[in-house]
Formats: C-alpha cells, structure tokens, sequence
C-alpha cells in the first residue's frame, strides 16, 4: 500500500504561490530532479526538508500533511526541537502504555530508532511521524515541538 502523505499539497502550495521546482530546490540546496521526487513521494521528504518547505510557504506541517484545513499556526516555531520532539514522543508512548519495542514493531523499526528519536539524537523520519500522527489523531507540529 502507498501512503500519500503530502504529494497533493506539496505541489498545489508551491504551484499556487509560484516558486519552480528548481527555486525550492536551491532552498533546500539540492538538485531539482530529487526535489521533483519529493513532490510526487517518489522518494520521502526528510522532517528537514519538509519543515524548511513549511516556513517558506509560512504553512504548517499538519496542513502540508492534510491532518488540517487550517493553514498555519500562531506562534508556531520556525525550528524543529528534537530534544522536545523526544520528551513528547515518549511521552506519547507511555499515554498508549507501549514500550518501545512495541511501538518499533508499530511503525515497522527497531527499538533502538525509537530509542534515538526519544532522546533526541535524531529527529522523526516522515513516514513514521506521519503513521502515528495520522492513527493517533495528533499535531505533527506539536510532536515536533513547533507548537504547544
């Protein structure tokens, strides 16, 4: 099964507003054909990538990842906390009463990427920010601290 996480609003945003491919492509300092991947979820979008995209359309991730309507949040943060993001997403876990093991198998990964994402070392890949945002009903821009 293909997940569609953002293609339809990933496009119609950058289309409405004007900028090419190319031009978000040097945005985010990469070539314009794996950008052109981006938008058609041939290839995933990182957080980084996805997030820089949402501040320069002034958006927000749920709106770009269709969990919203509303275009963007006040004062939302412009920067991804990972250290926040962790706090909450074990937190999240613990709410659910799952381990971590319980929660990789979930999201079709290992303990130990969980255990990084909660401590902050890295920050949430898409598809799994996606899949507990989506199934769980919560803010993707919360989860990644941008919002409270």
């Amino acid at each position: 099964m293909v997940i569609l996480m953002y293609k339809e609003k990933l496009k119609a945003i950058r289309e409405r507003i004007g900028p090419t491919q190319r031009e978000i492509a040097e945005i985010l300092g990469i070539q314009r054909g794996l950008y052109a991947q981006y938008e058609t979820e041939y290839t995933v979008i990182p957080i980084k990538h996805l997030n820089t995209i949402c501040n320069y359309f002034n958006v927000s991730l749920d709106y770009i990842l269709g969990f919203t309507e509303n275009i963007s949040y006040k004062d939302s943060r412009k920067d991804i906390d990972k250290k926040l993001s962790g706090l909450r997403l074990k937190e999240f876990r613990k709410n659910k009463k799952y381990t971590q093991v319980k929660l990789a198998e979930i999201l079709n990964t290992t303990q130990s990427t969980i255990a990084e994402y909660e401590r902050g070392t890295n920050i949430i890949a898409t598809p799994f920010l996606y899949t507990i945002c989506k199934d769980y009903n919560l803010s993707a821009d919360y989860l990644l601290g941008k919002i409270d």
